[in-house]
Formats: structure tokens, C-alpha cells, sequence
């Protein structure tokens, strides 16, 4: 009986299986790899997180700033007064806001502006012409 045939495939399969095992060991070390790097991370913030913590404390709070009205539209307007370089009128905000340059939008933001005044957060230096507060 001839066994060569059953040995070359014998031989065959060994040198896939090893193949398999050895790209199986080099997934193996890359993922611990990137285990190790995924635990020093969680590390380092851990660490941040009790650094910010402990420094808290020591940060004096600033002036409690009255709160803003429940629309979602004021945290925005905010936002485009401390990019601004100067005064802003009701056009200006609404156009960096993205609003359609509409009366009933370009009033709503005046009625918004006017609101700001009223909670001192701006100021309404000429008529119309709003700024941030200093």
C-alpha cells in the first residue's frame, strides 16, 4: 500500500494549520498591544479626572451668572457675542445664527437681545446695537 499521497496531504494541512496558528499568534500580540494602550488610557483619565477633582476646589467661582432663559437659541447668541469684536445688531446675530433674514426671525432675536439686556448679560449701547457686558 502506497501511503505517500495520504502524507503530502497530511503535510498539506500541517502547513496550513500552522500557518493559521502563527497569523493567529501575531492577532493575539497586537490585540494585547492594543489592550495595554487602551488600559494606560483609562489610566491616564482616571488620573485626570481626580487630578480636576482635587483641583476644584482651590478654583475660585466666579460671580453667579443669572440663568439663561429656556431656549435653545440663547447659549447660541451667547456664543456669537464673545466671537464678536464690537457691537452687534439684531441682523447680525440672527445672519450668524443661520435664521432666514425674515422680519418675524430678525425681531424674534431682538426680543431675545432685549431679554439679555434685562438679565445683564449685555448691554444695549445704541438703540439696537447690543454688546456683551463687560
Amino acid at each position: 500500500m502506497n501511503i505517500q499521497p495520504l502524507l503530502d496531504a497530511l503535510d498539506v494541512q500541517e502547513d496550513a494549520a500552522r500557518s493559521l496558528t502563527d497569523d493567529l499568534r501575531t492577532r493575539i500580540e497586537e490585540l494585547q498591544a492594543r489592550l495595554r494602550e487602551a488600559e494606560t488610557h483609562v489610566e491616564h483619565l482616571a488620573i485626570t479626572r481626580k487630578t480636576v477633582t482635587a483641583l476644584a476646589d482651590r478654583i475660585p467661582t466666579q460671580a453667579a451668572s443669572p440663568d439663561l432663559p429656556e431656549h435653545p437659541d440663547y447659549p447660541h447668541i451667547l456664543a456669537v457675542f464673545n466671537e464678536a469684536t464690537g457691537p452687534l445688531r439684531a441682523r447680525d446675530v440672527c445672519e450668524a445664527l443661520d435664521h432666514e433674514l425674515l422680519p418675524k426671525n430678525i425681531e424674534n432675536t431682538r426680543a431675545k437681545l432685549k431679554r439679555l439686556v434685562k438679565l445683564n448679560i449685555l448691554t444695549e449701547d445704541d438703540a439696537g446695537s447690543f454688546a456683551r457686558k463687560q
